[in-house]
């Protein structure tokens, strides 16, 4: 008994934190102030501030809060942020994507929220936005959208101080669209 315990335990620590989570069945709950909240989330970059401003980091490896339950309690994990965020996204008509990163110092795998904007990828990582490597153009500092999946890999780990490995791509429905490896 002890290990099978154990090993699902391990199996958990290696899915990272929390799964994957299919959208298609979410069902929109019959609260005024959060379906007015989506509505006023209407672009990445004002999903990205609103999670900064209201959520706080905490990890949870035994279950994968709905965005609805995020929004109440207003704390979550990498998996979580990005659900939330592909979710208003997506009400929105943006196309949208879940990267998820494993790096070789870790056991657990990173979930990062990616939406497509302007010619090129934007995301949001936890709760933070951002559209882009900073790049001087014309003597001015300007954050272009990132090019492709492994460029937000590599953009991560180098923010993070990590060394990634490999990373999944999945669209909305849940979908394997790209993967990639070091």
């Amino acid at each position: 008994m002890k290990k099978i315990i154990l090993s699902i335990i391990i199996l958990i620590f290696l899915t990272g934190c929390g799964g994957l989570y299919n959208l298609n069945n979410f069902v929109l709950p019959n609260d005024l102030e959060f379906l007015t909240l989506m509505e006023e989330l209407d672009n990445p970059q004002k999903i990205g501030d609103y999670m900064e401003e209201n959520f706080t980091y905490e990890l949870h490896l035994f279950y994968i809060l709905i965005p609805y339950e995020l929004y109440l309690i207003q704390k979550g994990d990498c998996d979580e942020f990005s659900i939330f965020g592909i979710l208003i996204a997506n009400y929105h008509g943006y196309e949208t994507y879940k990267i998820k990163i494993k790096y070789k110092s870790e056991s657990i795998y990173h979930w990062i929220a990616i939406y497509l904007e302007n010619n090129g990828y934007s995301i949001t990582d936890n709760q933070y936005y951002f559209s882009g490597y900073p790049t001087i153009i014309n003597n001015q500092l300007c954050y272009p959208n990132f090019n492709s999946f492994k460029q937000i890999a590599k953009f991560d780990s180098l923010r993070k101080n990590k060394n990634w490995s490999k990373y999944i791509v999945y669209d909305y429905e849940g979908n394997i669209i790209e993967k990639g490896y070091k």
